[in-house]
């Protein structure tokens, strides 16, 4: 009986072809690819691996570097600058108001010069956060999971985690990175992104205060405005309006003539300050809108390239967590209950 059930079994055998057979990256096991997929996953380790993959060119990293540096240096420069000639052109007139105002705005000068260029250097030279090291190449380290939808990253030649993402200008992979900045010539990762932010807030509150007092003390100073014409104009529609925003600005370029080099630095700290506000706050309320959907700008364009299938949970709990705070603020404040009623029988 038992010889009749081992006639009974059937053997196959069957040749398998060298091109239809691939080694994992991460594990070093041999896989047998189903049909010729140019990406695959590790049935062990769970690692992703892609067959068409170009050769990294590394020829323009230097130039790349040398560009971020200018621009770093460029808006350094630019900062002091806002800072040294605010402090001289609004001098005369914050003591000539009273002397609380000019002490009252000596520090809140200092509190805002001191948070954005430290939050603008640990933005700027602090390293952006790099994937953790973990162990791969061979079976009997790697276990089973252990590169749950890690790639293989050509340019670093080592692992890369899925939440990582390869800077070519700073020529390594970052966690968690939103973007590469070249105003601060560094990537916006898991390490800086927090400062970043803080950046951004205290360069915004920073321009609106320049631009309040440097308008506020301009209309102080601005020479008179001498219209030659504006009562006798003639016409009707568009034609007088036209006519009257000519004589306008040209009694207004006349009387900017005048100024004084006090005057016209603070006219450029107006003009210059108002512009950065609007950029800013724009660039701080696109990074407050990701950080609520949980989301990175990466990943907010590879969700959209992917149809969308990942959907993260919006909700302000991301930005308390963002910041480090792990429970809402309406965990701290007291709340109402409301008690049940009772029924008299």
């Amino acid at each position: 009986m038992a010889e009749s059930a081992e006639s009974s079994k059937d053997y196959f055998v069957t040749t398998v072809n060298e091109d239809r057979a691939t080694i994992c990256w991460g594990c070093g096991l041999r896989l047998l690819l189903p049909t010729h997929a140019p990406v695959f996953k590790c049935g062990w380790c769970g690692a992703i691996t892609s067959q068409n993959v170009n050769k990294p060119e590394t020829k323009c990293l230097w130039g790349r570097r040398l560009q971020d540096r200018c621009f770093v240096t460029i808006l350094s420069v630019f900062m002091l600058f806002l800072i040294c000639g605010g402090v001289w052109a609004v001098h005369w007139f914050v003591f000539s108001v009273s002397y609380t105002f000019g002490i009252f705005h000596y520090i809140l000068t200092a509190i805002l010069a001191a948070t954005t260029v430290s939050t603008f250097s640990l933005s700027a030279f602090r390293c952006a956060s790099t994937p953790p090291t973990v162990l791969w190449g061979s079976y009997p380290v790697v276990g089973k999971g252990d590169l749950e939808n890690y790639t293989f990253c050509h340019y670093c030649v080592k692992p890369k985690s899925p939440r990582a993402h390869h800077c070519r200008s700073c020529g390594t992979c970052v966690l968690d990175m939103d973007h590469h900045c070249p105003f601060i010539g560094n990537c916006v990762g898991a390490a800086n992104h927090r400062h970043f932010i803080a950046f951004l807030f205290s360069a915004v509150f920073s321009t609106i205060y320049i631009s309040f007092l440097s308008a506020y003390a301009g209309l102080h100073i601005w020479p008179p405005v001498k219209y030659r014409s504006l009562g006798h104009l003639n016409g009707s529609g568009r034609d007088l309006a036209i006519r009257a925003f000519k004589e306008v600005m040209l009694a207004l370029v006349s009387s900017a003539v005048q100024l004084s080099a006090r005057g016209l630095i603070l006219v450029y700290l107006f003009v210059s300050s108002v512009s950065l506000q609007i950029g800013l706050s724009v660039l701080l309320w696109q990074q407050l809108c990701y950080i609520y959907e949980g989301k990175t700008y990466l990943s907010h364009l590879s969700s959209q390239g992917s149809g969308g299938d990942h959907i993260e949970e919006k909700d302000c709990q991301n930005i308390f967590r963002f910041f480090g705070c792990p429970y809402s603020i309406f965990r701290y404040l007291p709340t109402l209950r409301n008690s049940p009623k009772r029924h008299a029988k």
